[in-house]
């Protein structure tokens, strides 16, 4: 794609959002990542009012990533799955993962809370590089 247009971008922070739907739900990683983070169900409660505004940002925020993502996908000339998979993950190791590793350094929680987050965001900015390439 050559061309900056707005449904691809679309597709692609709704298809993020899905993916952190199911990757934080408690039947995959949901139960061990508000464990790890100290996320009580008291907390979840109080959250629960605030959760379409929650959902609505988080998916504002993926399609801002998005739109992020398919400029460079133009800039690069990136137009195959190889292309993507690689620009997805330079972007995961040189920003995502060193900037969550701050949970780890300083925030002191677990290796096992940092993979689930980290981790998350390669599933997701491959996903999206590869709907954004299509």
């Amino acid at each position: 794609m050559t061309v900056l247009t707005f449904l691809p971008i679309l597709v692609a922070g709704f298809v993020s959002a899905v993916i952190g739907f199911v990757w934080y739900h408690p039947s995959v990683f949901g139960s061990a990542w508000m464990r790890l983070s100290g996320i009580t169900p008291e907390t979840v409660e109080v959250g629960k009012k605030r959760m379409p505004a929650m959902a609505l940002l988080a998916l504002l925020a993926s399609v801002l990533a998005a739109y992020v993502i398919n400029r460079l996908v133009i800039a690069l000339v990136i137009y195959d799955v190889v292309g993507a998979v690689k620009l997805s993950f330079s972007l995961w190791a040189g920003f995502v993962a060193p900037a969550l590793l701050g949970i780890i350094l300083w925030e002191q929680k677990p290796v096992a809370l940092y993979l689930i987050n980290s981790l998350y965001w390669l599933v997701a900015l491959v996903a999206m590089s590869l709907v954004l390439v299509f």
